[in-house]
């Protein structure tokens, strides 16, 4: 059996479960609990570095999640590809994933660490620096997507990290500037695949640091 090990908030899980439901792929998914000592001590067995996701089957277990999608992709199908088999044609896809982990969520993410982990005025000191990075992100993606319904071709990888990306990091610092961005955004949220992950983190909203900056629409 195929085991995702995650918790619905967490935004790299949502960037698998997102290939799982666009693959169609059975899997169980195991709900771990960061506060409960024995499901820390299982992501450790798992994980080098005790974070989640991680994927199982059999005596395979994976880690990062563009590592698990590439897998999944290429061990269990879907109807539709979420990178394209040849290695060369599918490096742009590999390229916007990796910009949206690196440039967006890790931006996002200094500001909430900044907010939740470190000393008193730290997110003052982080924030202008991870904005901006976040303004420089925004532009590019815009760029890219001018004309297009999807990232790269077909909906795929870059996609599959586009949502969490996007949901958290426009809560904390809004890309309603950029029109094709924006358009995109809107898109994306459709995708059914995009709204069971939804529907699963929205008991969970109330734990993001910034959770007045996610939209009403999000909240019901």
């Amino acid at each position: 059996m195929l085991t995702l090990y995650g918790h619905p908030l967490s935004s790299y899980t949502q960037k698998v479960l997102i290939a799982l439901y666009e693959l169609g792929t059975d899997f169980e998914f195991r709900h771990i609990d960061l506060g409960d000592e024995g499901d820390r001590a299982l992501m450790r067995s798992l994980e080098p570095m005790g974070r989640m996701p991680a994927l199982r089957e059999g005596d395979l277990v994976l880690s990062q999640s563009s590592l698990m999608i590439e897998w999944l992709d290429r061990h269990h199908p879907g109807p539709q590809r979420l990178l394209d088999p040849d290695p060369d044609a599918s490096l742009p896809a590999r390229q916007w994933d990796r910009f949206l982990d690196f440039q967006v969520m890790q931006m996002m993410q200094q500001i909430v660490d900044a907010r939740i982990f470190m000393s008193e005025g730290a997110e003052e000191r982080v924030s202008p620096f991870a904005r901006g990075k976040l303004d420089l992100a925004y532009a590019a993606l815009d760029r890219q997507l001018d004309g297009r319904d999807w990232i790269v071709g077909g909906f795929g990888l870059a996609d599959c990290a586009a949502m969490p990306a996007l949901f958290y990091a426009g809560a904390i610092h809004p890309f309603d500037a950029h029109p094709a961005l924006s358009a995109y955004f809107d898109r994306l949220m459709q995708r059914p695949s995009v709204q069971r992950v939804i529907a699963g983190a929205q008991p969970w909203f109330q734990y993001f640091p910034f959770k007045q900056g996610i939209p009403a629409r999000f909240l019901t």
